[in-house]
């Protein structure tokens, strides 16, 4: 798939975010065709606020009362201490493979070394897996074992501007920082290195004991970063033989440069979409930009589409002004309530805050307040947004097409088709029923109970290896889990440990060799890990 940005994203964001910073401002005092101002603004002025949720105990979740996994599997580690050189080193031939869905960007290629890498592991079945989009890819080794695991992962990655990047993003060098050695390179963290660690593991399994414990499907898929549009098809595909298994892990890293880690037992849904806002009856030029002269005479529809959006919100744009959009939400559960109230006590607002370079979250809160806030409301965000001319110098024009891609999370509870008619019947009911929306993906959250055996046995490992464990149940991200638990009605978790940064953005990294102040776990004893992991499931 094509990425529609037919500029560099730097530029999109420079002369037309500060259009939309400029109109969004003043954008409720705009008449709307076919309504008055005064219509306007009462319909948008009934006070709405964000769902409150009171807890009904402070207990917390006891994740000391498992017992860490005792298992030992001694010359499985000393075979991983062993080859640490060549396992980083596969893990830089994944990174230095680009996999940028949104450009459509070495994605066969690295399709294709995944299947490769699982015939090369010992994998009897590895091989594309055709969709209506990018290819998924299949593996299933058949250790002759009584129990299979399941294992999700995406290949591809997010877009990048290298200019940004300190090293270039597909180098994957390693590189000395406060923390010790890392990887910086596109899909270090998101997620290719904790997917090659994990197929480390397995390689180094298989070196040692002949064969794995337990039998491996792995079922990826080439376009997470697109919203998984065409991942049912993956699913379509092997069904009945995936339903078969005790349980979905997800690879990826969990912890702080304390050793600390959070262990996740779900994801946010999330709904996708396009608004496009052009010229037609209702005014503005049709076809073409015109001189920029004529906005004298002439609507502009850039200005029409800052509007629409900012019709949406509060004028914080952090409370939702559509309506109905904080009904269906599932409250936090007993379950749910324990959880948080451990995570909370873990947590350290500030040291996140400092990690994403920002000063404060939305109203000031912290601790339980802006947890709940983050995980059980919904959100609207703009990802882009652009229109008319954004390169270098003048060239005075009124543009006759603008376009924004938003994105909204959703708590479980909430269906992202249900959630499209409301933004739909609320641009319809405040005059903007000529702005398109294009959906482009979206499906619901999904989440597993702590008390699964698959949870279970993971905190034990987990117990083995960091420095303190909190379990969240779910994050503000998304991901398409719901395949897995509410399709195939499997226990899923996204586990592994190790640290890293730069998630979507600049100088995304791995830690590879932590040094002495540095807690959390380096490449191999990430791979350590994956392999009790392996063997705890084997056993539970």
């Amino acid at each position: 798939m094509q990425s529609p940005f037919k500029l560099p994203v730097a530029k999109q964001f420079g002369a037309i975010f500060f259009l939309f910073i400029i109109t969004i401002i003043t954008a409720c005092d705009k008449a709307v065709e076919g309504e008055s101002k005064d219509k306007i603004s009462s319909s948008l002025s009934k006070e709405k606020t964000r769902n409150q949720y009171e807890f009904s105990t402070e207990e917390s979740f006891d994740s000391e009362s498992i017992a860490p996994y005792s298992g030992q599997h001694t010359a499985i580690y000393k075979h991983i201490d062993q080859s640490i050189e060549q396992h980083t080193a596969a893990l830089q031939r994944w990174m230095r493979q680009p996999s940028i869905s949104a450009q459509n960007i070495g994605i066969q290629e690295m399709a294709e070394m995944l299947r490769d890498d699982l015939t090369n592991l010992g994998f009897q079945e590895s091989n594309l897996v055709k969709t209506d989009g990018h290819p998924g890819v299949w593996g299933y080794y058949d250790a002759g074992a009584e129990e299979t695991l399941l294992v999700y992962m995406m290949y591809d990655v997010q877009p990048v501007n290298e200019n940004d990047w300190q090293s270039p993003p597909f180098e994957a060098n390693i590189i000395e920082n406060d923390l010790g050695q890392v990887m910086m390179a596109r899909g270090s963290v998101n997620q290719k290195g904790p997917q090659r660690a994990f197929l480390n593991a397995l390689e180094s399994i298989i070196a040692v004991e002949g064969k794995l414990p337990i039998n491996i499907m792995i079922a990826a898929e080439g376009e997470e970063e697109l919203g998984s549009p065409h991942y049912p098809q993956i699913v379509d595909a092997y069904e009945d033989r995936m339903k078969t298994a005790k349980g979905v892990i997800f690879p990826m890293i969990s912890q702080s440069p304390d050793g600390s880690s959070r262990m996740l037992l779900g994801v946010k849904g999330i709904l996708y979409f396009e608004l496009e806002s052009q010229g037609g009856e209702w005014g503005g030029p049709a076809k073409a930009e015109i001189h920029g002269s004529y906005k004298g005479l002439v609507d502009s529809p850039t200005i029409r589409l800052v509007q629409a959006i900012a019709s949406m919100t509060d004028k914080t744009g952090n409370t939702i002004l559509i309506d109905g959009y904080y009904d269906d939400i599932r409250p936090p559960t007993q379950e749910e309530q324990r959880l948080i109230n451990k995570a909370v006590s873990m947590g350290d607002d500030q040291a996140l805050q400092k990690s994403l370079d920002v000063s404060q979250w939305i109203d000031g809160q912290t601790g339980r307040a802006a947890t709940v806030d983050l995980l059980y409301n919904p959100t609207l965000n703009i990802n882009g947004i652009w229109s008319g001319y954004i390169e270098e110098g003048v060239k005075t024009v009124l543009p006759h097409l603008a376009t924004a891609k938003m994105d909204s999370r959703l708590p479980l509870g909430q269906d992202p088709d249900v959630m499209l008619q409301k933004v739909r019947k609320h641009l319809d009911k405040h005059g903007f029923d000529d702005i398109k929306i294009r959906k482009l993906s979206g499906y619901p959250g999904a989440q597993t109970s702590v008390e699964s055996d698959l949870s279970q046995a993971v905190l034990s490992v987990y117990n083995k290896y960091a420095n303190g464990v909190s379990v969240i149940p779910r994050i503000g991200g998304s991901a398409p889990f719901y395949q897995f638990t509410e399709r195939l009605n499997l226990p899923l978790i996204p586990t592994g440990l190790g640290y890293g940064t730069g998630v979507h953005a600049p100088n995304e990294f791995l830690l590879i060799k932590p040094n002495d102040q540095t807690k959390a776990a380096g490449l191999a004893e990430i791979e350590k890990a994956y392999v009790d992991i392996i063997f705890a499931l084997a056993n539970k």
